[in-house]
């Protein structure tokens, strides 16, 4: 049991450093959309970088931030009935439905990392004007979706838990354990 409270705590703190950590890059986000108003219609001068060098900050906040999303339960879900359930009700539903994530979770692992391992082999490039590396940004799919699998297990883990009776139910407890 203490093996696996430490890995849920363990992969939890993990996401919520990495979530704090890329959280910030949407004010880098905001500075380089505001330079680039400010550049075009202030100066005349528009850049050729800003516009992309943001959206590929942007699908890397996305990307990284899974795994911190799914710690604090904040992913969309379909509350038609599943408000109403019970915790341990809900956990076994979680459980049951489970399968589809683990399951999309595997084919974006594998053809993420295929395309990331062909992006970094090549030092592709995005061969607009600006040219820059994006074999980086497709770097961070795999293990974007590395970090979500891991809170994904954590998420089971606990929902198996809950569900058995052994422990209460506590949607942000291990989330607010990692702070």
């Amino acid at each position: 049991m203490r093996l696996i409270h430490a890995y849920i705590n363990g992969i939890t703190r993990l996401n919520e450093f990495i979530g704090r950590w890329v959280a910030y890059l949407i004010f880098v986000i905001f500075a380089l959309l505001l330079l680039e108003v400010f550049m075009r219609y202030l100066f005349s001068s528009p850049t050729s970088w800003t516009n992309e060098l943001g959206q590929m900050l942007f699908g890397a906040y996305v990307v990284l931030s899974g795994g911190y999303v799914m710690a604090h339960r904040d992913h969309v879900n379909v509350d038609l009935l599943y408000s109403s359930f019970s915790p341990r009700t809900r956990a076994w539903v979680d459980i049951f439905t489970s399968s589809m994530f683990f399951l999309f979770m595997a084919a974006l692992l594998y053809f993420g990392s295929s395309m990331a391992w062909e992006s970094v082999q090549g030092m592709e490039t995005s061969y607009s004007a600006w040219n820059p590396p994006i074999w980086p940004i497709k770097a961070m799919i795999p293990l974007g979706t590395l970090l979500l699998l891991l809170q994904g297990i954590a998420k089971l883990l606990q929902d198996i838990l809950v569900a058995l009776g052994r422990e209460p139910a506590g949607d942000a407890k291990h989330a607010e354990d990692a702070q």
